[in-house]
C-alpha cells in the first residue's frame, strides 16, 4: 500500500506539472539565494520565492509564497579571464507537492530595482494607502494601483491586489516575445513592465542564454572576473517551458 500511495504521489505531481501548469506561465519570483561570481559551486542550491498569485486553469493558482528550487550547473573561467555561470530552476514547491518543472528566464532585476518599482512616483507616503499609489515598473510602464497598467496612453493590463496581471510584449531588437504555446491570458508580471525583457540595474553582467532554446531550461550568466555579483532580493521573472513529452512542444 505504501508503493501504491508512493507512486501515486509521483503521478500525480508529474501530471500537475504538465497539464496544470500551461506553458508559457511566467512565475515572478525574488531570490532568497545570492550568486557571486568565484563563490559559486556546481551542484550549489539556488532558492526563489513566488511574488504574486498566478492564477491557473479549473480556478486554481499557484499562491505567493510558495518556492521556486534550482541549482548550478556549472561554474568556469573561460581564458578571456570571465567568469560564467550555467543554472537552472526546475522544481515548485506547491504545498506538499514537489513538481518539476522547466523554465527559462525572461528578465531579471536587482533587490534595489525592485524597491524603486515599490515606491510610489511622489516618494515614500505612509499616509496613503498602497492601493492608491502611483509606481513605475520594471521596463518603465506606469502601474496605477486599484486601476491599471498603462503605457504611454494605452491601458496593458489591470491591477491586483499583490501585483498586475498583463499580456506580455515583444521587444523589438531582443529575443524576448509576447505570448508564447497559445497561452494568450494575462501573465502575473508582479513589479516588471509586459515587455520586460533581459538584465536591469546588473552592469557588466550578460544573459548569454535564457534556456528557451537548446540547451532548454539552462540559463547562462557571464561576466568579468570577480563581478559576477546577483544578489539575494533580485526579482525574476521565469517563464515555463512545454514540459519534455507534453503536447505543447
Amino acid at each position: 500500500m505504501r508503493r501504491l500511495a508512493l507512486f501515486l504521489l509521483l503521478l500525480s505531481a508529474g501530471s500537475f506539472a504538465q497539464d496544470a501548469i500551461p506553458a508559457g506561465t511566467i512565475l515572478p519570483v525574488q531570490l532568497n539565494s545570492s550568486l557571486k561570481g568565484g563563490k559559486v559551486r556546481p551542484g550549489q542550491s539556488v532558492s526563489a520565492r513566488l511574488m504574486q498569485d498566478v492564477p491557473l486553469p479549473a480556478k486554481r493558482k499557484i499562491p505567493a509564497g510558495a518556492k521556486v528550487l534550482g541549482h548550478v550547473i556549472s561554474s568556469d573561467s573561460p581564458s578571456t579571464g570571465e567568469i560564467q555561470i550555467s543554472l537552472c530552476f526546475d522544481t515548485l514547491l506547491r504545498g506538499k507537492w514537489r513538481i518539476p518543472i522547466v523554465t527559462n528566464l525572461r528578465a531579471m532585476a536587482t533587490m534595489m530595482a525592485v524597491a524603486e518599482a515599490q515606491t510610489p512616483e511622489t516618494g515614500p507616503d505612509r499616509g496613503t494607502s498602497a492601493y492608491s499609489w502611483t509606481t513605475d515598473q520594471i521596463g518603465g510602464e506606469v502601474h496605477y494601483h486599484g486601476a491599471s497598467v498603462n503605457s504611454g496612453s494605452s491601458r496593458v493590463g489591470a491591477s491586483v491586489g499583490d501585483g498586475v496581471l498583463v499580456r506580455p510584449a515583444s521587444k523589438p531588437g531582443t529575443p524576448c516575445r509576447g505570448m508564447l504555446y497559445n497561452n494568450d491570458v494575462p501573465q502575473t508580471l508582479w513589479v516588471f513592465s509586459s515587455d520586460a525583457c533581459g538584465l536591469y540595474d546588473l552592469p557588466g553582467l550578460t544573459l548569454v542564454h535564457a534556456g528557451r532554446t537548446e540547451p532548454v531550461g539552462q540559463i547562462l550568466l557571464r561576466a568579468a572576473k570577480g563581478k559576477l555579483n546577483v544578489p539575494s532580493g533580485s526579482g525574476l521573472l521565469l517563464r515555463v517551458n512545454p514540459y519534455p513529452g507534453s503536447s505543447s512542444n
